[in-house]
C-alpha cells in the first residue's frame, strides 16, 4: 500500500458522510458519474488521463491512526463516523473510459457504483487526479499532433509542483511524448528519461570548448551540445571541432527559432555535420511547434506549456450523483437542474460511432431500468468505450503501474487515428464529434 490518500479530500465530503450515516441513507446504492460539460479552451477533443493513478489512490484510500486522530482532534466528524472510516475499504464497482481514450462533452468518463457513504468521499480525489492529468494530456496531444513524426520530450518539472510534475510527465508520455527529464516519472511509471547539460555547465568552465570537451568525454559524441550560451555561430563551430561531424545533436534554447534553426542547419551542413540533429527547447507550445513545421528542426523539448495544460490547467470535469435506490430498492434517476450546470440522470453506456474507420459521434445511451445497459452487440457500427476498472473492490491490474501507462499510450495512438481531420485543428472551435444522448427503450 502507498501513502494514504484519504485526506486528499474536501471537508464537506465527510460531513455529508456523517449525516448519511445518521439518517440511514449512507447505505443507499448509488451511481456517481464523472464527466465534463464542455471542453475548456475551445479544444476539439479531450484525452482521459490519470486513471491508473486514480485506481491506486482508491486502493490507498484508508484512514489510519494519524488520519483518524486529526479528524477527531479537529472535530470534523463524530465518533460513529470515525468508526466507519477506520474500517473503510472501497467495495464498489468502477467502470470508465480507458486511459488514453478521447472524450467529449457529456462523456461518462468514470462511473462509480457503491453505497452513498463509500462513493461520495471519492469525489475530490477522483476529480483532482483526472482534471489535472486530462488537461495535461489534452494539451500534450495537441503538441504531438503539431510535431508530427518529430520526437517530443517533456521537461517542465521546474515549472510545476513537484508531485504534479511527475503526473504531468506520465500524462504527456501517454499521448505521444517520447521521454521526460523527470527521473521520478522514469522510476515510478517507466517513462524513458533524457537530459544532457544546461547553460550552467558551459558557464562553469573557463571556455565553451572546455565545457564541450568535458561533456563529450563523459557522454560520448552522440550527446547533444547546447550551443547558444554565447555566440551561436562560434558555439556550433566549436561543437563540431570538439566532437567531429558525428556529433549527435545541438540544442537551441533562445532566439527566433525558425530563423535560428535554419541558420544553424546551414552552419552544420557547411561543416559536414549533415546527420547532426537540431533540438529546440525555448518556451514551446502547440502553436510554436506548428510554426516550426517547415523549419529544419529534428526534435522538441517542451516545459511550461505542457505541465500547465497550455493555458487550460484543468479539464473542468465534475462528479455527480445520477441514480440512487429508494427505500424500496427501486432505482431512481436523479439530475441537477441548475442553469448552465444541468446534468443528465441515469446509468449510461457510451459508444463511438464509426463510418469507414472515422469517428462520427459520441453516442450515450441512458438506461431507465438500471439493471441492464446496452453492450457492444447492440451497436455493431460503434466501439464500446467503457471497461471495468474496479469490480467489487478489486482493481483490474492491467490499468495500473508502468504496464498500465504503456497500455494507455498504445490505446491513445490507436484511437487518435479515428479522429476526423477537423479534430486536428489547433484553433478554437466546437467539439470534433457531437454528443448524442438516447434514452433506452
Amino acid at each position: 500500500m502507498g501513502d494514504a490518500t484519504s485526506l486528499l479530500t474536501d471537508r464537506y465530503e465527510l460531513t455529508m458522510l456523517e449525516a448519511s450515516l445518521r439518517d440511514g441513507t449512507g447505505s443507499r446504492r448509488c451511481v456517481f458519474e464523472l464527466f465534463g460539460r464542455r471542453l475548456p479552451g475551445g479544444r476539439r477533443f479531450g484525452v482521459v488521463a490519470g486513471t491508473g493513478r486514480l485506481l491506486q489512490a482508491i486502493e490507498d484510500f484508508r484512514f489510519g491512526d494519524d488520519e483518524l486522530r486529526f479528524l477527531h482532534d479537529e472535530k470534523v466528524v463524530d465518533a460513529a463516523t470515525l468508526a466507519f472510516l477506520a474500517d473503510y475499504r472501497f467495495t464498489g464497482t468502477v467502470t470508465g473510459y480507458r486511459e488514453g481514450e478521447l472524450y467529449f462533452p457529456g462523456s461518462p468518463v468514470l462511473t462509480v457504483e457503491a453505497g452513498f457513504a463509500e462513493g461520495v468521499i471519492l469525489e475530490t480525489v477522483a476529480l483532482s487526479i483526472l482534471n489535472h492529468d486530462s488537461a495535461v494530456a489534452t494539451a500534450a496531444a495537441r503538441m504531438s499532433i503539431a510535431a508530427g513524426d518529430r520526437p517530443l520530450a517533456e521537461m517542465g518539472s521546474r515549472r510545476a509542483q513537484e508531485r504534479s510534475a511527475v503526473a504531468a510527465a506520465r500524462a504527456a508520455h501517454i499521448v505521444g511524448f517520447g521521454a521526460t527529464s523527470n527521473l521520478e516519472a522514469g522510476r515510478t511509471w517507466g517513462v524513458p528519461t533524457m537530459g544532457t547539460a544546461a547553460h550552467a555547465w558551459t558557464l562553469l568552465h573557463d571556455s565553451e570548448e572546455d565545457a564541450f570537451r568535458a561533456q563529450v568525454a563523459t557522454l560520448g559524441t552522440g550527446t547533444t551540445l547546447l550551443v547558444d550560451t554565447y555566440d551561436i555561430r562560434r558555439g556550433v563551430e566549436t561543437a563540431i571541432a570538439v566532437a567531429g561531424t558525428g556529433l549527435g545533436g545541438v540544442r537551441l534554447d533562445s532566439g527566433d527559432l525558425p530563423t535560428v534553426a535554419a541558420y544553424v542547419r546551414g552552419l552544420l551542413d557547411d561543416l559536414g555535420a549533415h546527420e547532426t540533429k537540431i533540438t529546440v527547447t525555448s518556451d514551446l507550445d502547440e502553436y510554436a511547434i506548428a510554426a516550426l513545421a517547415a523549419s529544419p528542426v529534428d526534435a522538441y523539448g517542451v516545459g511550461t506549456s505542457v505541465v500547465t495544460g497550455s493555458g487550460t490547467p484543468t479539464a473542468g470535469m465534475v462528479y455527480k450523483l445520477v441514480a440512487r435506490q429508494d427505500d424500496a430498492g427501486s432505482w431512481v434517476s436523479v439530475a441537477k437542474a441548475s442553469t448552465d450546470k444541468a446534468s443528465t440522470g441515469g446509468r449510461k453506456a457510451a459508444f463511438r460511432t464509426l463510418e469507414r474507420g472515422t469517428a462520427t459521434s459520441e453516442l450515450i445511451v441512458v438506461s431507465d431500468g438500471f439493471e441492464e445497459v446496452d453492450d457492444a452487440a447492440s451497436h455493431p457500427d460503434a466501439r464500446a468505450l467503457q471497461v471495468p476498472l474496479v469490480t467489487e473492490g478489486e482493481t483490474d491490474a492491467a490499468h495500473v503501474g508502468a504496464a498500465g501507462v504503456q497500455a494507455a499510450r498504445t490505446h491513445h495512438a490507436q484511437v487518435r487515428e479515428e479522429l476526423p481531420i477537423r479534430a486536428l485543428a489547433l484553433s478554437k472551435g466546437d467539439p470534433a464529434l457531437p454528443t448524442v444522448f438516447v434514452d433506452r427503450a
